[in-house]
């Protein structure tokens, strides 16, 4: 039977590799289509939870995982030698930076075991983020260099995750997926298989189209993220609230569209993107401003808000050096567990370097290691809350008690907006400052 009757008939075998935040939910819909997965993970810990039904990612629920786990559709191991018995191969591992620099290590060490283990022929789909190129440059060339004929031993694409942790409203059944294969052929067999999965598939040119999709998406919102940072900022010096004037300007039909200022930007996609773009981009001789200037702004933002909790602790003649500073949330975006490039983390940092104490609150974060140090979050009650000589929300998740927040704290500094009732001694990033005419500031 040949790979695109295999597909069709879903009697085709899927391997996911890497079951994080895009393969874990991709490998449980795959399954719950109706085909056989093998998910392969290397992180020990996540194997143990999955096989005993339990989800480590708030999107996928225990249920889901445990399902299909006893109905034989989707198997969990560390070895690659079960690419032995796949059709398919998705690749969902990791793309960090370091120093600036994109980290593809992981693309290679799945190369490296698809050229042991796969079968041919197999279609092979990426979905990690990474520079225009990528599939090309590395996939390909390293399979072609062991002698695999493209549309004989493997077929190729490039099809980039849009998963958005914890959105209630858009899903992988309701996102379109975008799919650039090195050839027609290979584009029409992930579409085959992609169509099982969601609504709306969507084809474009080239594998290098479709890695230059995700990174332009995922840039235009770093961008526009800055902006709002820095009108936000402006705001503040001229004496307005930034978020009376994105609500106004928000009712304009055409033409606008919101973004939100906040602490920092975080989550894997965001911080890095932009800078896989602009890394590739100078292989072209050419360099990209907005990027570096929106990195620069979205960079600054954690001191900002260092800077302005010392400015408010210095109404109530208090110095960083000595107060004790709650953060509501160290998630990166709200009501979600994730962790990753969150500015919780940097703002955390500043403050220590100046000598504050700093806990922290997180409805879905109970423990976070810093420095092979665990830390945990402390139990939210009016008596803890009291302790603090102010209190910073970080991530507005939508859980908290924040009347029980108001009512408890001494002082609170609010980078999302989460609290629209404004007091004395209620300040927010972006809004007005209260004046003290003895003092001069706020």
């Amino acid at each position: 039977m040949s790979l695109k009757d295999k597909i069709i008939n879903k009697e085709a075998v899927i391997s996911i590799v890497g079951l994080g935040y895009v393969g874990l939910p991709l490998a449980v819909s795959i399954a719950l289509s109706g085909y056989k997965v093998i998910g392969i993970e290397a992180d020990r810990t996540k194997i143990t939870k999955l096989l005993m039904g339990t989800s480590y990612i708030k999107d996928v629920s225990d249920e889901s995982v445990a399902k299909e786990i006893k109905k034989g559709n989707l198997s969990i191991t560390s070895d690659y030698k079960k690419m032995e018995q796949t059709d398919v191969i998705i690749i969902c591992v990791p793309t960090p930076l370091k120093d600036n620099i994109p980290d593809v290590s992981y693309i290679y060490q799945v190369v490296k075991n698809i050229k042991r283990y796969a079968k041919k022929p197999s279609l092979i789909i990426l979905e990690s983020t990474s520079y225009p190129g990528t599939t090309e440059e590395i996939i390909m060339k390293e399979l072609e260099g062991e002698g695999w004929v493209l549309g004989k031993d493997f077929n190729l694409c490039f099809s980039p995750e849009r998963v958005d942790p914890g959105n209630e409203f858009f899903n992988l059944k309701n996102t379109p997926k975008i799919i650039g294969g090195i050839s027609q052929k290979c584009s029409e067999l992930a579409g085959l298989l992609y169509k099982e999965i969601a609504n709306e598939v969507c084809f474009v040119s080239s594998a290098r189209t479709a890695e230059m999709v995700k990174l332009l998406e995922n840039t235009f919102r770093s961008v526009n993220i800055a902006f709002i940072n820095e009108m936000a900022l402006m705001c503040e010096k001229m004496g307005l609230n930034i978020w009376e004037v994105l609500e106004a300007a928000s009712t304009k039909p055409f033409g606008f569209m919101p973004f939100y200022p906040g602490p920092g930007i975080g989550g894997h996609c965001i911080p890095i993107d932009p800078n896989y773009l602009d890394w590739k981009a100078q292989a072209f001789n050419f360099s990209s401003k907005f990027i570096k200037l929106a990195t620069e702004i979205n960079e600054s933002m954690p001191e900002h808000i260092v800077y302005t909790i010392g400015e408010i602790l210095s109404t109530q003649g208090k110095n960083l050096e000595g107060s004790k500073i709650l953060m509501i949330g160290v998630a990166y975006k709200k009501d979600i567990d994730d962790i990753r490039e969150s500015p919780a983390f940097k703002i955390r940092s500043i403050l220590i370097d100046n000598k504050a104490i700093v806990d922290y609150y997180d409805p879905y974060v109970k423990e976070i290691t810093v420095e092979d140090k665990r830390i945990y979050a402390i139990p939210f009650t009016r008596e803890n809350l009291k302790k603090y000589d102010c209190t910073v929300i970080i991530t507005n998740h939508s859980g908290i008690d924040y009347q029980l927040l108001i009512e408890s704290s001494k002082i609170i500094y609010d980078t999302r907006n989460a609290i629209r009732e404004k007091s004395e001694k209620i300040f927010s990033l972006g809004g007005v400052k209260h004046v003290d005419e003895n003092k001069n500031k706020w």
